[in-house]
Parts: structure tokens; sequence; C-alpha cells
């Protein structure tokens, strides 16, 4: 399909810096010639909305049905503004990231979020998508003020000021036809591959399992491990809790007041850091503590991280520590668990974790509600582990990682072409919707047979963990 995208015979300047050149026959407008903001408030029984910067508009029940927060919105909805399905919504303090998107339903929003509605018989989505594009992005934190980055807001007033290029309605319909069924194979490709991860992560899991459970000698001696789902493990391997080989540092609590304390500025990671197999470290905050509070929190290469609560089917996954930004802590709701090194390697506790024994043992004592789990420090330390010498942890840990390396690459290759693709689904879409590239001689299905157009517009995405925040923040 992508093959036969060509650009448009004739084109202008659009004297607009952020769209550059456009087709000859588009307009180029103020988004108040085009929109109208809507204030409609009152409606105090209909669903909450919220506006996500992955996803757009979504109801707020689906955005909390897999987080551990509740809904905080206020009590008085009295000032929340409604949305109809085709109006646009953005949150002012977050479109500069991308929260912008058009609604498919009917609800209402905080009143921090800006609502408007075509004056035309134009096409939201396709503004849905030109919204969307790092572009316009751009163009939103260019339009926004605010002393810190934390507290730009782009009013109505000025999102009146920007100018969008507006293609006639029937381009529009195309354009938006189009990157549905762009998508959709996006889509189909990404689930493709993640299908093929999960199977791959098994092989892999198998050979873990087998190593920190069994060992390598096929002939070793062995006694019950009195754990109905270990089974029976080799003879000599020490019987232990972690707690007896390990310290588990709780981190730091936010919001404490330190009075008159001289207070030194030190990195810390948050939750969003330590993610499932990598840690995320592009985006770490910073925060004020004095030298008492340092000492006891402050992270040593070697630890293993373990977030307090997540995904059930991730919990006790640990990811090691290697001192990547010096003096960096952690946060309360990060474990760092910090081995003895003559008895228990960090490498072979992270295995151990993440070996079906740890995630039966995790499954088994974790506080649970719907898709997600938490444990404590207490649970942590209390986890039952069967330890061969430091000689053959070592074996062990260079005969996984031989037997998995194989595997290993070809997940990192899927994970790769995954982030390919949708780099390129962002070019393009950028260039459709600003009219570097004609689609109107292409015909595509729509969507994918048998999905609606809001499962379209809200599958194959996963919610920052910004999300989940902003949608506790925007009524403050």
């Amino acid at each position: 399909m992508t093959a036969e995208l060509r650009p448009y015979p004739q084109c202008k300047e659009s004297g607009v810096p952020w769209l550059g050149r456009v087709p000859v026959h588009w307009d180029c407008l103020p988004h108040r010639a085009v929109f109208e903001e809507i204030k409609d408030q009152g409606h105090v029984n209909e669903p909450l909305l919220s506006v996500t910067i992955s996803k757009g508009v979504i109801r707020q029940a689906d955005l909390l049905a897999n987080s551990s927060k509740k809904d905080s919105s206020n009590l008085d909805k009295s000032k929340y503004k409604l949305v109809e399905p085709g109006d646009i919504a953005y949150n002012k303090m977050r479109a500069w990231q991308g929260a912008v998107g058009v609604s498919r339903h009917r609800g209402i929003v905080s009143p921090a979020y800006i609502v408007v509605r075509l004056r035309r018989a134009d096409n939201p989505d396709y503004f849905h998508f030109l919204f969307r594009t790092p572009g316009f992005a751009k163009e939103a934190e260019r339009w926004s003020y605010g002393i810190t980055s934390d507290m730009w807001s782009l009013r109505p007033e000025h999102f009146k000021l920007i100018y969008s290029c507006v293609p006639p309605p029937s381009e529009q319909d195309a354009i938006v036809g189009f990157l549905r069924g762009f998508d959709a194979r996006v889509r189909r490709f990404i689930q493709n591959r993640r299908r093929l991860i999960e199977l791959l992560q098994e092989q892999k899991q198998a050979i873990i399992n087998r190593a920190v459970t069994r060992g390598l000698n096929p002939d070793v001696s062995l006694k019950p491990s009195g754990i109905d789902w270990l089974g029976d493990v080799p003879e000599l391997w020490q019987k232990t809790k972690l707690k007896f080989v390990a310290r588990v540092q709780t981190g730091i609590t936010l919001g404490k007041n330190y009075g008159n304390q001289r207070l030194e500025i030190r990195p810390y990671l948050r939750v969003a850091n330590v993610q499932d197999g990598y840690l995320a470290l592009d985006d770490i905050a910073e925060i004020a503590i004095p030298q008492s509070e340092i000492v006891g929190n402050e992270l040593q290469p070697g630890d293993v991280l373990m977030t307090e609560g997540g995904d059930i089917d991730k919990l006790g996954r640990g990811y090691i520590w290697n001192g990547e930004i010096p003096g960096c802590l952690h946060q309360n709701h990060i474990f760092a668990v910090r081995t003895n090194r003559r008895q228990l390697l960090p490498q072979y506790l992270s295995m151990l974790m993440t070996s079906q024994h740890g995630r039966n043992y995790f499954w088994k004592t974790a506080k649970k509600t719907t898709n997600l789990a938490s444990t404590n420090a207490t649970t942590l330390g209390a986890f039952l582990i069967f330890i061969p010498d430091l000689q053959e942890q070592e074996s062990i840990l260079r005969y996984v990682e031989k037997e998995s390396r194989n595997l290993q690459d070809a997940i990192y290759r899927c994970e790769r072409e995954i982030d390919l693709v949708r780099e390129y689904r962002k070019r393009l879409v950028a260039d459709v919707v600003t009219g570097k590239v004609d689609v109107r001689h292409i015909s595509v299905e729509d969507i994918s047979e048998g999905e609606t157009f809001e499962e379209f517009m809200e599958s194959d995405e996963i919610e920052e963990p910004s999300d989940i925040e902003e949608a506790h923040n925007a009524d403050n």
C-alpha cells in the first residue's frame, strides 16, 4: 500500500511554519474559524471522560480499570463540561505533550479541559490525527504559557489563534479512511510480533525455571522442598529466606517536611522508571533531601530493583541497577534488594524472582485487586529460596545466558521491529494529514473486519504513567 504513496502535484507555501508547504487547494485557517468552544455544564450524571497522551479521549473508568488508583474527581461536578461524540477535547496543561483527541463518547470532563466543536461539516477524526502529530504538539507548546513546563497551559484564547491546514471535507474523509486502514495493518503486525515475543519468553522462562530449581547436573541427589509447586530440589542447596542473605531497602517517602535542615538535590527513581525487563531513564525526577535521609536510600551497583505493585504477571520481576546515575535514590514504591554476595549473586536472585517459583510465591502472597497486585518488604524478605554455592550460581548464570542468547536476540529484533513500525506510522500520519503525501487515489479498507471504530481508536496502545496521574490531577 505505501509503495503507491506520492506527493501532491501542486503545493503552496502555507505561511505557517509548523505546516510548511501544503496542497494548493487546501485552506489554512485559524482555529477560531474552524472551532467553537463548548462550555455546557450541569450534566452531573454523565460518565467521566479523560484525555490521555496515549489514546486521546477515553472513559475514565477504562483508564482506571487496570490501575490501583481510584476516582478522585470532585464530588461537585456541576462545573464539569459536557462532551458529545465528535467533539475535540484537550488537557490545557498537557496539550503540548499530546493530550488531545476526538471523543467517541458522551460524557463530562474536568473544568481543566477545553472542549471545542467544529463549526462546519468537517471530519473530526481528521483533526484527531492532525492534533496528535509531533508538529502540532510543538505548536501547542509554543502557544502554552507558564513559569515551568509542569505549569504550561494552552488557554482557549490562544488555541483559537493557532492555524491548521483544512482539506476539503471529502478529502478529509479519504485521509481518515486511509489512516484507519493503515493503522489496522500496523496493529495486526504488532499483535503478531507480540504473540511471537510471548512464545520466545516462554521458551526462555523454561530454561530459567529448570536451571534454578534443579541445577545443571541431571544425576544430582534431590530432597523435598516442602513447597507444593516447587517439588524436589538438589540436596546440597541451602534453604533460606531472602531476608537472611539480602537487605531490602525500602526507599524515600515523598512529601516529608524537613524543617530547617540543609537539603541536597538528588535524582531518584519512580515506579515509571522501572519497567518489565529494562529501566526507562529518559525522565528522571529530582528531590531536595537532607543528608540523613540519603544514607540508607542511595542505590548501589548490583541492587535488584522491584516495584511494590503493578500487573499481576509482572510482580516480582527484578531489574539490576548498574549505577547508571551516580548518587541516585529511589521512591518507597520501589524496593532495592542488596544481596550478601558471599552467599547470593544479584543476577541469580533476579532469575529466582522471575522464575516460576518466584511468580507463584508473589502470586500467592500478594494483595490483589482487578489485574493488579502489590507486596511489601516483609513479604519480600520472607521469600523462601534454595541456593547453590557461588561457583554453581555462576555456572547456572553462564548456562542460562548461553542457552537463551538466541531467544533474547529474537525478542530484541521483534521489539525493535515494533518500535520501527510505530515510528514509521507516526511519520506517515504527519505527512498525510499535513499534505506531504497524497492518498486520494488509494482504496483501502477503513477498519479491520468486525472491529468498531471505537475499538479501532482504543486498541494497541499502552497508557503512559502520566495518563494515570493526569486523570487524578486534572481537577487541581
